[in-house]
């Protein structure tokens, strides 16, 4: 691949309003060039054929064949709600704490079922499992998205469903590193701060990603949350250079690094470009964007003026090529 916007084009992952993606030119636009991935929420899924109407056209105009994903941990987060009307608020399955309670068996059938349900749509990336360690009773944002506060609790469950995805063609993206479960504030809104002991965090919160990357978790979702034990300045881990590294040099990870959400408040204090530079020079690969707007088309095509004079950069977005285009061919073709 030699044409920079196309290399740029593939490093977004992004997601439209409204049930019918060709009212977005600038949308369409990119799925033509190279767009690297999609973002599906509840509110482009509509009906069983509109739906796999949608994702078929998707496949058929993208110049190179993109993620096709969604968060569909089951319980709190689902985003099937308007095909669920038999359910109550739309929910079909249980979050991830309450199927643990049930053991193996029921997490296994659970995750087989999501998995079907994924496929049949032409589904291949799920941002799950949740590898976080629920170890703060008053977290906003984790709860009963975790599969439990005892590490290898979650490690075990969190394996068990890497497996199922993996083996269905669905690439699974372990979230959110390193580690979510002890922060008071929703990143969403505003950046959490985790003060913990590095050895406590290492032991509690990183033992299920390592475990995860040990049987080749193919990609994780990094954090909008500032760690005292990895930094002293207030940075997320999402641009913080020794969580990355930490990430590649300690833990050996060989996986995609994808951003959470680019719109959330835990990375608000940067500009979208900072943000986008910082984070790619520190070795986060994909980038979420919620919404493909004008402001996010800008954003691209500043980044293509910037990454054509800095070399930096230049090899930056190399790198996450290499690792986006291995990660498509193993589970794409």
């Amino acid at each position: 691949m030699d044409n920079l916007k196309e290399k740029i084009n593939q490093l977004f992952i992004l997601g439209y309003e409204g049930e019918d993606f060709r009212a977005n030119d600038d949308f369409v636009n990119l799925l033509k060039n190279g767009l690297g991935g999609v973002i599906f929420f509840t509110q482009n899924i509509v009906e069983i054929k509109q739906f796999k109407e949608q994702v078929k056209l998707i496949k058929s105009v993208s110049k190179i064949p993109p993620f096709l994903s969604i968060d569909e941990e089951g319980g709190r987060v689902e985003r099937f709600e308007n095909l669920n009307k038999n359910y109550p608020n739309g929910k079909k399955y249980l979050s991830a704490k309450y199927i643990a309670k049930q053991g193996e068996k029921a997490l296994t059938e659970q995750i087989q079922k999501i998995s079907d349900d994924l496929k049949k749509f032409g589904l291949n990336m799920n941002f799950a499992p949740v590898l976080d360690v629920n170890s703060n009773p008053d977290n906003p944002i984790i709860g009963e998205r975790a599969y439990s506060d005892d590490p290898d609790e979650v490690a075990k469950y969190a394996l068990i469903v890497n497996n199922i995805y993996n083996k269905n063609g669905i690439i699974t993206v372990g979230k959110h590193f390193p580690g979510h479960g002890d922060t008071k504030k929703d990143s969403h809104i505003e950046m959490p701060v985790v003060d913990s002991d590095f050895s406590e965090f290492e032991k509690i919160h990183i033992f299920p990603f390592k475990k995860a990357i040990e049987v080749n978790i193919p990609a994780l979702m990094i954090a909008h949350v500032h760690y005292n034990c990895f930094d002293e300045e207030k940075v997320p881990a999402s641009i913080s250079k020794n969580v990355l590294n930490y990430l590649y040099q300690n833990l050996k990870f060989k996986g995609l690094v994808i951003s959470d959400d680019m719109e959330m408040g835990g990375i608000k204090m940067y500009s979208p470009i900072e943000a986008v530079i910082k984070m790619l020079k520190s070795g986060v690969n994909c980038f979420i964007y919620r919404n493909c707007t004008k402001e996010v088309v800008e954003l691209l095509k500043k980044l293509y003026r910037i990454a054509k004079d800095d070399v930096e950069l230049q090899k930056a977005i190399d790198v996450s090529i290499g690792k986006i285009s291995d990660l498509k061919k193993r589970f794409l073709v």
